[in-house]
């Protein structure tokens, strides 16, 4: 179940699944470990982690780049590749997240995969890989000690990407995590918006695992304030990763002014981005398919919206993002915690959120 079914109101209208996927060629895939029960022993678990792969040109059968920009509200966290996107305005690679233990084993693993795909690109020319590896911190309720995260995970979430409907919750990199000290996750949202004459399509993607829950905002109604029983920990301990894609022609430029608006986004739920959380945001676009550019002629042409038309491309924007992490929560289950053990972090009750939007006449 998502938000929408429980009849909270969103601006703007969704794509056909209402997710990241709705971006013609974007494919997203999981690996989620729930392994053991019981106290923690640093080691053997319990394990409650996962890989999320996002795959933004799925289709290509050779390397090209995907042109994107970075921004970083609050930077205790971390997203591999950045520095090249930041010169360069591009990518190379998929984007996987996890949690923060394992951007090690997921970058190694990312390259591995990447080797064998593009094997004949990699043997016979000189390329090298900086794969978009982002995270966020799973150690109330995993063995993040552990190291659970291995190469055969990485591979399970990049070979079972798929299009179409995407799961939400406690799946992949967000198995493990918390959004305003409820069960919190994955989650994804879309927009269909029209430029110009032309459809396209904006997909958001979210690893929500941060936030207090007296912050809590859906809808514009303070929820967490009456939404107050079995809190977690009172201070802000987790991060956000917020991945943006679109078919619009962006340039690199655009795609940061774009990354920059998922912050807005995020504080429509309540946040105002805590100092301990890594509010790490990435936007790519797949419009201007072209070869990698060391094969490209010394002039290239791209297709681009003119910055002046872009106020409703942020407004939609900001709106997925939103949903995205409403949806993360609205879609988790309850887990209990290792730290402090047995202490079960509660997924937000459906009922209890529809009772507090009423009290506010915002349920449609």
């Amino acid at each position: 179940m998502d938000a929408r079914e429980l009849g909270i109101p969103f601006e703007g209208e969704p794509g056909e699944f209402n997710a990241i996927t709705d971006v013609p060629g974007v494919q997203v895939g999981y690996s989620t470990i729930i392994e053991g029960e019981g106290a923690l022993e640093v080691g053997k678990g319990p394990i409650r982690t996962g890989v999320t792969a996002i795959l933004p040109r799925s289709a290509s059968e050779t390397l090209q780049p995907v042109w994107a920009g970075m921004y970083a509200l609050n930077g205790n966290g971390e997203m591999t590749g950045t520095h090249w996107i930041h010169d360069a305005g591009y990518f190379l690679s998929p984007i996987c997240i996890s949690n923060t233990h394992a951007v090690g084993t997921v970058h190694h693993s990312v390259t591995k995969w990447m080797i064998n795909k593009y094997q004949n690109q990699y043997h016979n020319e000189h390329l090298w890989i900086m794969p978009v590896v982002a995270e966020t911190y799973d150690g109330i309720l995993n063995d993040i000690n552990g190291l659970h995260v291995r190469e055969e995970h990485v591979f399970e979430a990049l070979n079972s990407a798929k299009s179409g409907k995407v799961e939400q919750g406690n799946v992949g990199g967000g198995t493990g995590m918390i959004c305003y000290e409820f069960k919190g996750g994955t989650g994804t949202s879309s927009r269909k918006l029209e430029i110009d004459g032309e459809t396209y399509h904006i997909g958001v993607l979210v690893q929500a695992n941060h936030g207090k829950r007296d912050w809590l905002t859906v809808a514009g109604v303070p929820v967490g304030k009456h939404l107050q029983e079995d809190t977690i920990h009172g201070k802000e301990m987790g991060s956000i990763i917020v991945v943006i894609g679109t078919d619009l022609p962006m340039l690199p430029h655009q795609l940061k002014r774009m990354a920059k608006r998922a912050a807005i986004g995020i504080s429509r739920s309540g946040t105002p981005g805590g100092n301990d959380s890594g509010d790490i945001f990435l936007a790519f676009s797949t419009a201007n398919e072209m070869e990698i550019p060391h094969k490209e002629s010394a002039r290239l042409k791209m297709d681009f919206i003119n910055d002046e038309w872009f106020d409703p491309i942020y407004e939609q924007a900001v709106h997925a993002v939103d949903e995205a992490i409403i949806n993360a929560m609205v879609s988790a289950e309850d887990m209990t915690a290792l730290k402090p053990e047995g202490k079960i972090v509660k997924a937000i009750n459906h009922n209890d959120l529809v009772g507090v939007l009423n009290e506010y006449q915002r349920i449609k």
